[in-house]
């Protein structure tokens, strides 16, 4: 008895770190990973374990940033630049350009993504299915959002989580992976001019600035003392672990598949059929399903819970503001998802703007988690700065290169 209780009792204690997992694992991310391990087979795994080390360390910040203050990561900011008029309105500017903005180009990606997932599954092939297809998607999104319940969210995020981790990982193992070959390509970095793009968009698929806010205001709605902190820390790095093997998983398949006519993860999984049977294609349908029905529940919330902490609205899912935010961004979502619009133009706003926003967000946090009136005992530790501050330096160099790039295509 005492066991189960115990058992019961962890269960409960573990919720916020699988939400962001679900929102890093999207389409996005899916492609990315696809395309990587299609083109440089194991070789980039290692940008994939290093992402992975730096989100846990930031992600970390941001629980501890949620759970000591009891507020999200936007109203945390909002409070500490007061007295800094100008430089408040500037920060906020950009963080909600990238955000809001950004999670609304990125939600027609998050719901064709899962609808893609289910055409492939299905065998579905006509225009017209496809478009009922988004509108289902969107419709269940809406339906979990608009119930306004935390604990809901997580369980069914939590459920959607695993299903697509199993998914993905049974599909990497059906294509029996060489392991010597594996391990060298997660422990010996290589780069080169021709993986320099790919290793960038592993990273920036991987940490990005969405997540930061969308992960404080989680767990001050799930925590409330500074006693929860050793349990926070589990959740954030078990569940983000879990997402760094997913991306993992979806590059071992890709890698077993020589084809150059591969550009998503349907693709992949049609790919996959003739050489390890149909299973192959059923596990990456279902996951790459999961993966943007929850990247379409993340993306409206997470915007919804950056813009309430610079209105510095009440805590409130049901909260009209709140509802009106989540609204508009799954609503774009669905519209260009069903229309077969392609919103390319916003993408690149969007991409500019979290190449900004996410150096920009990453020295605000460093900075806020050295201060003591916000922190007290609990701010960052010197292993802590200088694991940042690394981390800040490379989103410097995404961000740039993510703009040059952006720029040059225009």
């Amino acid at each position: 008895m005492t066991d189960a209780t115990g058992k019961r009792r962890w269960y409960t204690q573990n919720g916020p770190g699988a939400l962001v997992a679900a929102a890093f694992i999207g389409p996005g991310t899916v492609t990315v990973c696809t395309l990587a391990g299609v083109n440089f087979g194991y070789d980039l795994l290692w940008v994939m374990l290093l992402s992975v080390f730096a989100t846990m360390v930031l992600q970390e910040m941001s629980a501890r940033i949620g759970i000591v203050t009891g507020r999200g990561l936007t109203d945390v900011i909002r409070t500490q630049l007061k007295n800094l008029s100008l430089t408040r309105y500037i920060v906020l500017l950009v963080i909600l350009s990238a955000i809001v903005i950004g999670n609304a180009a990125y939600e027609a990606g998050n719901i064709s993504g899962g609808r893609l997932g289910l055409e492939t599954l299905l065998g579905i092939t006509s225009a017209a299915g496809s478009r009922w297809l988004s509108l289902v998607i969107g419709t269940l999104a809406f339906a979990l959002l608009f119930i306004g319940s935390y604990r809901l969210l997580e369980r069914a995020l939590i459920g959607m989580v695993i299903m697509m981790s199993l998914a993905f990982v049974m599909a990497a193992v059906l294509t029996r992976p060489d392991l010597t070959a594996l391990l060298q390509g997660l422990l010996r970095p290589s780069l080169n001019d021709a993986s320099i793009l790919t290793i960038l968009g592993l990273i920036g698929t991987t940490v990005v600035p969405y997540n930061l806010f969308l992960h404080a205001s989680l767990v001050s709605e799930k925590w409330r003392s500074a006693d929860d902190l050793p349990h926070a820390r589990r959740d954030t790095f078990i569940a983000i672990a879990i997402g760094g093997l997913v991306s993992m998983a979806i590059i071992i398949c890709a890698a077993a598949v020589n084809a150059a006519d591969i550009s998503n993860a349907a693709d992949l999984a049609r790919g996959l059929e003739p050489l390890f049977g149909s299973f192959a294609r059923y596990f990456l349908s279902l996951g790459l399903f999961a993966a943007g029905i929850t990247s379409a529940i993340t993306a409206p919330l997470a915007a919804a819970y950056v813009v309430r902490g610079c209105m510095g609205w009440p805590k409130d899912l049901k909260h009209t503001g709140f509802r009106l935010v989540w609204m508009f961004i799954l609503g774009i979502g669905i519209t260009f998802s069903s229309l077969g619009i392609n919103p390319i133009d916003i993408i690149r706003f969007a991409q500019v703007a979290n190449g900004l926003a996410l150096p920009l967000v990453v020295a605000i946090l460093l900075w806020i988690m050295n201060q003591t009136a916000v922190l007290g005992e609990h701010k960052n530790t010197r292993l802590n700065n200088v694991l940042g501050s690394l981390i800040l330096l490379v989103t410097v160099a995404l961000g740039t290169r993510t703009i040059i790039q952006v720029m040059a295509s225009l």
